[in-house]
């Protein structure tokens, strides 16, 4: 399906752009354009990878124009470029519209304006229920998302999305910081042991965009299945793992927006979604501003819906925690001979 294509990757040297490279370098694809703002990044990936079919473009999702030039001739687009941090997206929430909502409008207009075949929009759980600006901002950029799609020509561009919760090991996330303070011999700071998230490896994002790119129709979204873990689960088995069980665990409150447990599908989605097995689909609400003809009769399934969060998902133990934490390449590097691969 990608065979001589050309794929376009906005924010593309984060962890899911290279997650994707190591993916797809070695298939027959014709070329993979990387799209961000940071030239060292770019530099960086282009040593490490060393790939005549990865091609760089600077610019930033905020300037239309850039994101035009970059999408000329492009076949496929993952939109991975965000503002993802949630204690900078709020004391700068308008730097997060102007990324997460404004630079998904320049992506999807570039894309139906250069007639690329499909998009796939990435969002996050914390746009479900959102109590944050980076979970509102991305709740709005799925609206974005789905409102573009409504004026897409099917034949020539559809736009759909994905959203999933805690990619374990990805830039920014705690597991890499807890193995960076359990290495260090400094304490772990944990904001409240009883918060649950969802647990899901890159691997499983690409996974779950790759499907979405596969199977859906404009305006859809899609959400993995996935296992979820209390805070105090993850750092025991982070402990267990590295042999550390007396290491030093400071509990240091709550955070700025933070939640006690992420959803990843609101009861109101619920009702109108598709099981799938492993994924659900929601399709979009397709209705259009002639309200007139919803007032006479309602449906009543939301008041009897429930939403699916990661407290009421399947819930890892240790033991479960730590074969999933095995799965990282840079634990395993790191973990004492006697405990790898256990």
């Amino acid at each position: 399906m990608f065979k001589n294509k050309i794929l376009l990757i906005t924010g593309g040297t984060g962890s899911f752009g290279n997650a994707v490279l190591n993916r797809f370098l070695d298939t027959d694809i014709s070329e993979i354009r990387i799209f961000s703002r940071d030239e060292k990044k770019q530099e960086d990936m282009r040593i490490a990878f060393n790939n005549s079919k990865l091609k760089f473009y600077i610019g930033d999702v905020r300037d239309y124009q850039s994101v035009l030039n970059a999408t000329r001739g492009v076949d496929f687009i993952f939109h991975a470029a965000a503002l993802k941090q949630v204690p900078s997206c709020e004391f700068h929430p308008m730097e997060a519209v102007k990324t997460n909502i404004i630079g998904t409008e320049n992506v999807l207009e570039a894309a139906i304006q250069n007639r690329v075949s499909r998009v796939v929009c990435l969002s996050t759980d914390k746009a479900a229920y959102p109590i944050n600006a980076m979970g509102i901002s991305k709740a709005m950029m799925e609206k974005v998302m789905i409102a573009k799609s409504r004026y897409a020509d099917d034949n020539n561009t559809v736009i759909c999305g994905t959203r999933y919760g805690n990619v374990m090991g990805s830039r920014g996330s705690v597991i890499p910081l807890f193995t960076e303070q359990i290495q260090n011999g400094l304490p772990l700071t944990v904001t409240d042991p009883n918060m649950t998230r969802f647990m899901m490896t890159l691997e499983d994002a690409v996974d779950l965009v790759l499907y979405a790119f596969e199977h859906g129709k404009n305006g859809d979204m899609f959400v993995q299945k996935a296992p979820a873990a209390t805070v105090d689960v993850l750092v025991k088995a982070l402990l267990l793992l590295f042999g550390r069980c007396e290491h030093q665990v400071n509990v240091i409150g709550t955070r700025h927006g933070e939640k006690l447990y992420e959803t990843l599908l609101s009861r109101e989605e619920m009702v109108a979604a598709q099981d799938l097995g492993n994924y659900y689909r929601v399709p979009p609400d397709l209705r259009d501003l002639n309200y007139g003809k919803f007032v006479d009769e309602g449906e009543g399934k939301i008041t009897v819906a429930e939403d699916y969060n990661s407290h009421n998902t399947d819930r890892l133990d240790i033991d479960g925690m730590k074969l999933l934490l095995l799965k990282l390449g840079f634990i395993n590097d790191l973990l004492p001979g006697n405990y790898k691969g256990k």
